[in-house]
């Protein structure tokens, strides 16, 4: 089996569309369309199942597919132990806003400075997102923020905690009070990044226990617009603590006296029995090492 087609065919299973993978590979779809053929001719079986307009993969094409993934992956390992010079390769990485605005930048910075032919493609997804295109193959690493520190199909290494904080105007009426609990917080307004966020749906959790409904969030999206809105006395925010360091410092937001009674984990994941190529181990190793610096 040539390794260009099983590519062709990983690409198509990965989109399950024949045009898509075209696109992707930068070929024309009759010749993706012809490479499959021939695949399928080769082993004597249907790889897809033509559904009009459709495809999916035939029981044949399911097993398949994590062979094709393994022996892609040893020609990448196999080219890295051959090639001389520096790492070369470009990693495709799923992240977070708040990871990618805060936690990432030395680590971005030392990777494009120190390593030029090392290419970095961020993606922004949240974590649900981000497991699933790990486990596709679709993206090479994922950085996620979770309680979780197990994932099934991926193996996974928690780089510190995440301190949260919860935050509101200098003004706000809660600001003032102390040990506070969960009840407290049930009659305040909330600002909110997106649902899919975990200290998001963990907060609207531990806000929804026992209460008869449950509760509602000024969604802003972004995690700036969220601490501006706070800023603007529209409601109180959970947020990771290193992105509202600078308001807290400054005053512009003030830290309310509760403690989460959760821990989130900063983590960086990867397809479980993936064979890194030399250029993600580097990465992979870049990121514990600033994690382990960092205070």
């Amino acid at each position: 089996m040539e390794l260009r087609l099983l590519a062709t065919f990983e690409k198509v299973a990965e989109v399950l569309s024949f045009t898509r993978a075209a696109a992707d590979l930068g070929y024309a779809q009759s010749s993706v369309t012809a490479q499959i053929r021939t695949l399928e001719t080769s082993l004597g079986t249907e790889l897809f199942d033509r559904l009009g307009g459709r495809i999916r993969l035939t029981e044949a094409g399911e097993r398949l597919l994590p062979y094709a993934r393994r022996m892609a992956e040893l020609a990448e390992e196999a080219r890295a132990a051959v090639a001389a010079g520096e790492p070369a390769g470009t990693i495709t990485i799923g992240t977070m806003e708040s990871l990618t605005t805060y936690r990432l930048p030395p680590l971005l910075e030392y990777v494009h400075h120190r390593h030029p032919a090392v290419r970095l493609a961020l993606r922004p997804t949240l974590g649900d997102a981000t497991r699933q295109a790990l486990r596709q193959g679709t993206y090479d690493l994922g950085f996620l923020m979770e309680a979780e520190t197990t994932h099934e199909g991926l193996d996974s290494e928690v780089l510190a905690p995440e301190p949260l904080a919860l935050i509101a105007s200098p003004d706000h009426p809660l600001a003032a009070r102390t040990q506070l609990t969960t009840a407290d917080l049930t009659e305040a307004a909330l600002v909110g990044t997106e649902p899919g966020c975990a200290y998001r749906d963990l907060f609207e959790a531990e806000l929804a226990a026992g209460a008869s409904s449950g509760p509602e969030f000024l969604e802003f999206g972004t995690i700036e617009a969220s601490k501006r809105a706070v800023a603007a006395g529209l409601g109180i925010a959970l947020l990771p603590r290193i992105t509202v360091q600078e308001e807290l410092a400054s005053g512009a937001l003030v830290a309310l006296d509760w403690e989460p009674p959760f821990t989130l984990f900063t983590q960086l994941a990867w397809r479980r029995g993936k064979r890194l190529p030399a250029h993600v181990r580097l990465f992979v190793e870049q990121a514990r090492r600033l994690a382990r610096e960092s205070p």
